[in-house]
């Protein structure tokens, strides 16, 4: 899974990787984020595809009652899309989410005791982007909008299997060349991403 994503770029290489504008420039703080804190990251969403917001991590879908949802959708399995309530209303929002690298965690025993960590990242480091969805929630009881993503995972490949040993699953990146499919059509064409793995 994706829990620990890094985007460690400036504003400037975002803006000039992705062609779009950061909309909040102010608010723009590259780092190591931890899903579980829900922190606002880089999004292009399909409908704003020349600006990039900073939308909270953990999506929560129009009809949930609270936030307590997002705890378990940082992550959206590709496989089940169509049949989880969470993801199913938001297939036709499809998004980029801006990194440069991500971390996990590969067990060296049965119980999970033991563990090494790894950053993935391109070879040169450069950005890519998470194929993701986006949801606008409205909270009732204070009235405020919030905007909210998830990132798609699929099953590991050859590198992520020896690594996330467990699940064996790995975050879609899209293919740059891709992306704009992705944006426009929904369509995600997975193929092999290289990938580096780096013990921490």
């Amino acid at each position: 899974m994706c829990f620990h994503s890094q985007q460690s770029k400036s504003a400037q290489t975002l803006e000039k990787r992705f062609d779009a504008r950061l909309e909040q420039p102010q608010l723009y703080v590259p780092k190591i984020y931890n899903g579980f804190e829900h922190p606002r990251t880089a999004v292009i969403t399909s409908d704003k595809q020349d600006t990039i917001q900073l939308f909270e991590w953990g999506l929560i879908p129009e009809w949930a009652s609270d936030k307590s949802i997002q705890k378990s959708t940082l992550n959206a399995r590709v496989e089940t899309l169509n049949e989880k309530p969470a993801f199913r209303g938001n297939l036709i929002r499809p998004c980029l989410i801006p990194a440069d690298g991500f971390f996990e965690w590969q067990w060296l025993d049965a119980a999970g005791k033991k563990k090494q960590k790894y950053f993935i990242h391109m070879p040169d480091n450069e950005l890519y982007a998470y194929a993701g969805l986006w949801s606008m929630w409205k909270n009732s009881a204070t009235g405020e909008t919030l905007h909210t993503y998830t990132i798609i995972t699929t099953e590991a490949n050859a590198l992520m299997a020896q690594i996330h040993n467990t699940k064996k699953r790995m975050p879609i990146i899209v293919n740059s060349i891709n992306e704009k499919d992705w944006l426009n059509n929904g369509t995600l064409i997975l193929g092999n991403v290289q990938l580096m793995a780096q013990q921490i």
